[in-house]
């Protein structure tokens, strides 16, 4: 079933679009199953599942990290992981700086940008990602490399609004692109989408898409 549904999934993905099989709470078996269906890219929520999953998985997965990271928990995953999406804090950054260079290895990262109506949502808002940009302290985190933004859209059934909270980031990135990263083609990530509205997040320029229940079914919780 988990093979046919990502066959599924990516015919419906636009060109350059990558799909991050989320995995939180589904066991080893239903990964390896994607995995063999030629899955790569898995995202996790928790520190300590995904540092139980690493361990046993084929060594070229690609381990992204999309849920709330706390700053204790970085050094956990630094040694591994390919991209942490949601760095929602200066104090943040400087962390995964600093766990980083202890590893010998810079990481790639996405800020997180709140968009959503919702108050439990993360991130910056636009304006406070600005002016965390603008005050320059990030430039000394020399192990990390922001490549772009991550968002999610309130929980919805309101396609308009989604569309309007996706088309925010989008323009957003944009700015920050001319403003910070002008030079910087790897400044190029939109992690929008997840499975209820990844198709309209591609729309509006995702060129990550978080999808679980579409792969893996409902999920188990421990």
């Amino acid at each position: 079933m988990i093979t046919e549904n990502i066959q599924r999934i990516k015919t419906t993905l636009k060109p350059g679009v990558r799909l991050v099989a989320v995995s939180k709470y589904h066991p080893v078996e239903a990964l390896q199953e994607a995995y063999e269906a030629g899955q790569r890219i898995f995202g996790e929520n928790h520190v300590q599942e995904l540092v139980a999953k690493e361990a046993v998985m084929p060594k070229d997965v690609e381990w992204h990290f999309i849920g709330h990271l706390q700053t204790n928990k970085v050094k956990y995953i630094a040694s591994f992981i390919s991209l942490i999406h949601s760095v929602d804090s200066m104090k943040l950054l400087k962390e995964i700086n600093k766990q980083a260079e202890k590893c010998g290895r810079t990481i790639d990262v996405l800020l997180q940008i709140h968009v959503a109506k919702e108050e439990t949502k993360f991130g910056f808002t636009p304006e406070e990602v600005q002016q965390m940009l603008a005050e320059g302290e990030w430039k000394a985190c020399s192990h990390v490399r922001i490549v772009g933004l991550m968002a999610m859209a309130t929980n919805t059934d309101d396609q308009a609004q989604i569309s309007g909270e996706f088309e925010t980031v989008r323009k957003l990135h944009d700015i920050l692109k001319e403003r910070f990263f002008s030079g910087e083609s790897s400044f190029c990530e939109l992690s929008m989408g997840m499975s209820g509205d990844y198709t309209i997040a591609q729309e509006h320029g995702s060129t990550l898409v978080r999808v679980g229940n579409k792969i893996f079914g409902e999920r188990i919780y421990h």
